[in-house]
């Protein structure tokens, strides 16, 4: 089971909706900035790994930033579907019997994307249409995370001075 955490970064961009106006003197302004808060959701394995996946993900479009948190999510599936912007969280539940033939409520929540609340409730309710035991949903709530990084995205990086073990097997045996 993957182990989600949620990174948020903060950094300084120009802002263009302000018109840039002069001085007495006649000198323009210095330029209008503002802060930008983005979230991302990232697979990683500790707060260290997270870390380093969040700064791969971000730093090639974004200059100057500062992770301003990492916490982890507990979220029990996470359903990428083509063609939604937003990110919903919902919460579900069902019903089951322990060990003593109680009753006993087991809570979910789960990750979906969506172009809208309804969208993502019809999509939500289609993936566990396929479930044995009745799912109900409660809540879904629209969340402030841009983009979702599961583990498998981002490829490891071999140095420059590392060759590939198959390659370095086909070179020897060339040479024998």
């Amino acid at each position: 089971m993957p182990t989600w955490f949620i990174g948020k970064i903060r950094y300084q961009q120009t802002d263009d909706s302000v018109a840039v106006d002069t001085q007495k003197d006649g000198s323009p302004e210095a330029p209008k900035l503002k802060t930008i808060n983005e979230t991302y959701l990232l697979d990683a394995v500790s707060y260290t790994d997270a870390e380093a996946r969040l700064y791969r993900v971000v730093a090639d479009n974004t200059p100057e930033f500062e992770i301003t948190a990492i916490r982890p999510m507990r979220l029990s599936d996470v359903f990428h579907i083509e063609g939604g912007d937003n990110w919903y969280k919902c919460k579900t539940y069902y019903m089951t019997e322990d060990d003593k033939g109680r009753q006993k409520k087991v809570v979910s929540n789960m990750l979906i994307n969506g172009a809208n609340l309804r969208e993502a409730h019809q999509r939500l309710a289609d993936n566990l249409s396929t479930m044995l035991v009745p799912v109900e949903i409660t809540d879904i709530n629209l969340t402030p995370i841009l983009e979702v990084v599961p583990y498998d995205a981002l490829e490891p990086e071999i140095p420059a001075n590392l060759k590939p073990l198959a390659q370095v097997q086909a070179e020897a045996e060339v040479n024998t």
